[in-house]
């Protein structure tokens, strides 16, 4: 596959390009730490719809595996990746204004006592602008980081997903901050310690910055190519013929095992951790609003230490670290059930500090993995299909922690009972994904990922 004219990313561009998911970040903080708080512990909504609601995004990924396909092999106004970003990043925009304006209505009707039953068009709103946040998404996530891919030589692309990683999890913590100060807390001030109007200036203000840093990181990191051909050399196999290579790899079933079953595990806390503390603990909004900022500056942490060892040491790879990070996921996780279980409240922020690092350090390993085991000239089809599992598991963890919590709560009537479950489900995943992990060993250059996939191509296009 031709590649960017300028395939050798210096670090400068690195960076600028790396911004794009500090939007990313606080787009996620707004939407699974400050949303999911209001609507579950602020206005008692149930958390397996606010779970099912934020999760959709990810049950929408498979769009994202044809948008890299075509990507691939196709341009739009001369732009391989950029349009697709572009577009899916404006509908995201978009669709937190409507979520902005849905959730003060929600707001507002629940401060006027004589409102009456919830009007089925903020319903459909609620449900719309999570369907558009979705798909945009889905379309822009896996080119993305087609771009990265061919913005970066082959040895710069561990050092290139690493900034941008990093960049995602600086996106959280600077999300949590400024979240907390748009959104001041009143504890006099009753059940809800918020206005609508300012929950409702919140989302506006964040919507155009979004829109500015999504749109300004990218501009000029993608040469625009005249018309729309391609060299025979990049002619695509069929859908069918990439998944089957990867069925046909040991490595790569293994690898595809641990991806889904990390990533949903790793985010089962997403929809409870912040409700978990409320209804267990009595922490305020301010107060739980900051958790992203405190379990992102330690991922940031675990993140720059993770990429220094991959720079400075042979004795790292990708594989060794992910196994790191998901081993420290699983204390994080193990302290988060003790503090629930036995209300512990002193466990919460040493078990925020785990996630963060486990994180860090699980992330850029599994995203070096997924950039390792992506063969030259199919990088938008495989990354589109590792982003479309990655997400699609995201998902799962998204909206299963909250059915979890809500089935544990109905049987047991207790909340430490069932915030306890859900940690308890996620250490046990999570340490069936390292076992996985652990049969995926890249000894060299992909030695039987990479290879097993060349092998099977081959014989797959013999036979054609």
């Amino acid at each position: 596959m031709a590649n960017q004219t300028d395939a050798n990313l210096s670090v400068g561009h690195n960076l600028k390009i790396a911004l794009f998911h500090l939007g990313s970040g606080m787009a996620d903080v707004l939407t699974t730490g400050v949303w999911n708080r209001i609507m579950v512990a602020d206005l008692g909504f149930s958390a397996a719809f606010v779970g099912l609601l934020t999760g959709l995004r990810y049950f929408l990924a498979p769009i994202g595996v044809i948008a890299g396909r075509y990507s691939d092999t196709h341009t739009i106004g001369g732009y391989r990746r950029l349009f697709w970003i572009w577009l899916g990043r404006a509908m995201m925009a978009i669709s937190t204004l409507m979520l902005g304006f849905a959730t003060a209505e929600l707001v507002r009707r629940a401060g006027e006592q004589s409102a009456g039953p919830t009007p089925a068009a903020l319903w459909i709103a609620l449900i719309a602008s999570f369907l558009l946040f979705s798909l945009g998404g889905a379309i822009s996530g896996s080119t993305f980081l087609a771009l990265i891919y061919d913005r970066a030589a082959e040895h710069q692309r561990g050092r290139a997903v690493g900034l941008v990683w990093t960049f995602l999890l600086l996106g959280f913590t600077i999300g949590g901050i400024f979240f907390s100060i748009m959104l001041p807390q009143d504890e006099n001030a009753g059940a809800i310690a918020f206005s609508a109007d300012s929950l409702l200036t919140l989302f506006i203000v964040t919507s155009v910055a979004l829109t500015l840093i999504w749109f300004l990181s990218l501009l000029g990191e993608e040469m625009r190519r005249p018309g729309s051909a391609f060299s025979a050399a990049e002619s695509p196999s069929s859908l069918r013929q990439d998944l089957s290579l990867v069925w046909r790899s040991r490595q790569m079933r293994f690898f595809l095992f641990y991806l889904t079953m990390s990533m949903a595990f790793a985010f089962l806390q997403d929809t409870v951790l912040e409700p978990f503390a409320a209804q267990i603990f009595g922490m305020g909004a301010h107060v739980t609003n900051r958790f992203a900022a405190y379990w992102g500056s330690m991922a940031i942490l675990g993140s720059f230490a993770t990429l220094l060892l991959l720079r400075r040491s042979a004795a790292f790879n990708h594989s060794s670290l992910s196994q790191a990070g998901v081993f420290v996921l699983m204390l994080g996780y193990l302290l988060f059930a003790l503090s629930s279980l036995a209300e512990i409240r002193s466990l919460v922020t040493p078990g925020l500090i785990l996630l963060g690092i486990g994180l860090g350090v699980w992330n850029i390993g599994t995203l070096g993995l997924m950039m390792d085991l992506s063969p030259a000239g199919r990088a938008g089809a495989f990354l589109g299909f590792w982003t479309f599992c990655v997400t699609l598991a995201r998902g799962a963890g998204v909206a299963g922690g909250g059915i979890v919590r809500d089935l544990m709560l109905a049987l047991s009537d207790a909340h430490t009972v069932a915030y306890g479950a859900v940690f308890c489900l996620g250490f046990l995943g999570l340490l069936a994904a390292w076992i996985a992990l652990r049969q995926v060993r890249l000894d060299g250059a992909n030695a039987d990922g990479a290879s097993d996939l060349d092998m099977a191509a081959a014989l797959s296009h013999s036979m054609d």
